[in-house]
């Protein structure tokens, strides 16, 4: 049964009266009640969060929102077809419409699903209380049928039901529940969905790394990850999967965090993970590679967590260190070393890499023979004027000069 209550009315938006959204909502029939609000957007408006995603939920067949939205003229693509989803591109942004579905059967990965027109059955297979919200997109009255209201306003994240058939149903619901918790709750765990958690934890083993992976970067980019993270490793959720992390990287994250908020540098989730990880560059890279995170990322891991006595990072200045390994890294090295002053971060903000200004031909201009002697007086040159700050060309020239006669003179 649906629970109604006086109050349970989704605040006016801008985004309910977006472009084309009219149109989209006489195209589906929603007079007739057939189409609502579902999830994200119904929950963040709640909570008076901006509002990302925009998903629909509509007693119509796949092949009829298709059929609905051709004749209305509104572009069309069947993104997820064979699971009823089909994607309306509205004003140039998406919006995804889902059929109601139930679960036919599930192995912890996918599920088979049959179509619905009952709107409680649609609910009842979703994951969380909180995300099973739906709103008339002309009226905005919330349907609520298993009391996310009382706990969205609680801040309490609950699974639908049982805790144990929810996950049974699909593994990565463990992190999603600790995503959650870390971006909705109050970090007051729900009992009974925690001991599920725990007593699933071995079923991540199942799922790709790809997808754990995406769970987790969601979870670091939250305002403060770090009591959520204490839950997992004393829960042993990762132990399976990530066993490498443990209590020593979540109060690196920990101490990460109050250190960006010091710096005023917006909170990076692979920074983070940097930190959450062994600082051991060989082993996160390991780590990195098991996750399938992308070549970029692994060189920035890379970068953040190389030895201090690696030519990658110079004893000198932070716009030295910037120039050496990119200013991106440069602050993540200074943001994970607790002893850095953060004061230099500032330094860094309107840093722009300059440029040497000279090349090996000026070096063989100034009578240095063409040969592997270039390339190594040109990395001495380069070397020097790093470490006096960047001087104009005048000085380049002048070190220019001197290196090129001090190579001379060694061939002599």
């Amino acid at each position: 049964m649906t629970t109604k209550r006086p109050d349970s009315h989704l605040p006016d938006a801008p985004w309910r009266h977006g472009p084309g959204m009219d149109s989209l909502f006489d195209a589906l029939g929603a007079r007739d009640g057939t189409a609502r609000f579902v999830g994200g957007a119904v929950r963040d408006t709640l909570l008076g969060l901006p509002v990302q995603d925009v998903d629909v939920a509509t007693t119509l067949t796949p092949q009829a929102v298709l059929d609905c939205l051709k004749t209305a003229g509104i572009k069309a693509v069947p993104t997820g077809i064979d699971h009823g989803t089909v994607t309306a591109i509205v004003a140039g942004a998406p919006v995804e419409i889902t059929t109601l579905r139930r679960d036919v059967s599930t192995d912890g990965r996918r599920a088979t699903v049959a179509y619905t027109d009952d709107w409680r059955e649609d609910a009842a297979r979703r994951d969380f209380t909180i995300n099973a919200l739906y709103a008339d997109p002309l009226t905005g009255e919330i349907f609520d049928y298993f009391g996310g209201l009382a706990d969205l306003s609680a801040r309490r994240i609950r699974f639908i039901g049982s805790a144990d058939a929810r996950i049974a149903e699909d593994h990565l619901r463990i992190m999603r529940y600790f995503r959650f918790l870390a971006r909705y709750g109050t970090g007051e765990q729900d009992e009974v969905a925690y001991r599920a958690c725990i007593a699933g934890a071995n079923s991540l083993m199942a799922l790709s790394r790809e997808r754990i992976a995406d769970e987790l970067m969601k979870l670091l980019a939250v305002t403060d990850p770090a009591p959520v993270l204490r839950l997992m490793i004393e829960g042993n959720i990762l132990r399976a999967v990530l066993p490498e992390i443990d209590a020593a990287g979540v109060e690196r994250v920990a101490n990460l965090v109050t250190r960006e908020a010091s710096a005023a540098a917006p909170p990076s989730a692979l920074r983070r993970l940097c930190a959450l990880m062994p600082q051991d560059a060989a082993l996160a890279d390991n780590i990195a590679t098991r996750l399938k995170l992308s070549n970029k990322a692994r060189k920035r891991i890379a970068a953040a967590l190389a030895p201090p006595t690696t030519a990658a990072s110079p004893p000198a200045s932070p716009q030295a260190l910037a120039y050496r390994i990119g200013k991106e890294a440069a602050v993540d090295r200074c943001l994970l070393d607790p002893s850095a002053d953060l004061s230099l971060i500032a330094t860094l903000a309107d840093w722009q890499r300059p440029t040497l200004g000279v090349g090996g031909g000026a070096l063989i201009a100034r009578g240095l023979p063409a040969g592997p002697d270039v390339a190594t007086a040109l990395r001495a040159v380069e070397d020097q004027w790093v470490e006096e700050g960047f001087p104009g060309p005048r000085r380049v020239s002048v070190i220019a000069d001197q290196i090129t006669s001090k190579f001379q003179r060694a061939r002599q």
